[in-house]
């Protein structure tokens, strides 16, 4: 069993299958040198989309920050699926973007990302620690709340 997926088991984490694309000649991964990028991945588990609609709304902060954390597993589903020792090759985590269908009101952006940042804090230590983006929008693909990418720094 390699190291972060020993992490993962002890944290209770279980990620789950990597999705496939929902569209097109679209890569859900792609390694440049040391540095591997993972498309933005939505709240699910083996296809069926969680979470849908939008923050001060139809779903609270505490189910938003959920779903963040949702995208979250997947990105690191992607990540496994694509490096050849999974999880073990991420050196860091340099940049999560986060994207929240919110209502116009809502402020509260960035504490809904937190549900992502946190996890890649729990998985990879200090390693996991990144810089962010999260960004408010009117709408989501699928219907869904958030959708999370993320860019790692690997072997």
């Amino acid at each position: 069993m390699s190291i972060i997926d020993a992490r993962l088991a002890a944290l209770g984490i279980v990620l789950p299958p990597a999705p496939a694309p929902r569209a097109a000649r679209i890569r859900m991964a792609r390694k440049l040198g040391n540095l591997l990028f993972v498309s933005g991945q939505l709240p699910g588990w083996d296809g069926e989309l969680h979470h849908l609609g939008r923050v001060g709304d139809t779903l609270s902060l505490a189910q938003a920050q959920q779903a963040a954390r949702a995208s979250a597993l997947n990105v690191l589903a992607q990540a496994r699926a694509a490096l050849p020792h999974g999880l073990d090759d991420v050196v860091s985590v340099v940049n999560l973007r986060g994207f929240v269908a919110s209502t116009p009101d809502f402020v509260r952006i960035a504490e809904v990302v937190n549900g992502a940042s946190d996890l890649m804090v729990e998985v990879f230590g200090e390693a996991g620690a990144h810089t962010r983006t999260a960004v408010g929008v009117a709408s989501m693909p699928h219907g869904v709340v958030v959708e999370i990418e993320a860019l790692f720094e690997v072997v």
